[in-house]
């Protein structure tokens, strides 16, 4: 039998201690278990891309003037304070749950509008949730149309997004983990948008239309949180960042 003293301590469980020895074992593994999960908890978290910012004011809706658009998406123009009509705030506008606006404003292209709605928002842009009933048609808008300014042909790498999840609703509101929300909410005419992160790490939001400035539909569905790039004519209104491309000439990427 050997001489050493570990090979001489036996553990008995029903002894209130266990031998030094067999103690010591213990707690250098346990010590050293804990640490190692310290460290792996750390280095997970580190890898993991952060929340994206957004904020969804559910409960709180507030009172909004403004003038409607319905193409090629349903919005809210609101005139900014001490303005002189053209410099405006555009508010995309969504219905309740994953359904889009277009049935809500349809006839009131041009018309101001009163409104109860939701805020949904981040750094990049503002949308609104109507709140049902409330949009009430107040008389015809004498502020003069704003015009679009040009800015060329451009091609953009980012991802399609339901702009009414990723602004705020949902989080994460993109990449794979959001693709069958994203999907069933474009599905329901909310409207699309190209998520672009410049070289220089800033990120726009373009409101993705079709080559004749309309709808795209339910072209991008099947890219929906995907990465593209796209191909068009790119335009500014105002805030408002739109790409106007043939949806079936996105290139998936990856």
């Amino acid at each position: 039998m050997s001489d050493r003293t570990d090979d001489r301590e036996f553990y008995v469980g029903y002894r209130g201690r266990a031998p030094r020895g067999i103690a010591a074992f213990v707690r250098g593994r346990v010590v050293g278990l804990l640490i190692f999960a310290a460290v792996l908890g750390v280095g997970l978290a580190s890898l993991q891309r952060p929340a994206d910012l957004g904020v969804f004011e559910f409960g709180e809706p507030r009172e909004l003037t403004g003038i409607v658009r319905e193409r090629p998406w349903p919005r809210l123009e609101l005139e900014q304070p001490a303005g002189d009509g053209t410099a405006r705030s555009r508010y995309p506008l969504v219905s309740q749950g994953k359904h889009g606006a277009q049935q809500l404003v349809a006839g009131l292209d041009g018309a101001r509008v009163r409104l109860r709605g939701t805020l949904v928002w981040n750094d990049l842009a503002t949308l609104v949730e109507v709140v049902p009933g409330t949009l009430e048609r107040l008389e015809e808008s004498t502020l003069p149309v704003v015009e679009m300014e040009g800015l060329g042909e451009v091609t953009l790498r980012g991802e399609i997004v339901d702009s009414k999840c990723f602004l705020g609703v949902m989080k994460p509101g993109r990449t794979k983990p959001h693709r069958a929300c994203a999907a069933n909410c474009l599905r329901g005419g909310i409207p699309p948008m190209l998520l672009v992160e410049t070289t220089s790490g800033q990120r726009q939001l373009w409101l993705l239309v079709d080559e004749d400035g309309g709808p795209v539909g339910e072209k991008v569905i099947e890219l929906a949180a995907r990465p593209v790039e796209v191909t068009g004519r790119a335009r500014r209104e105002g805030d408002l960042l739109i790409l106007a491309a043939d949806p079936t000439r996105y290139r998936p990427l990856g």
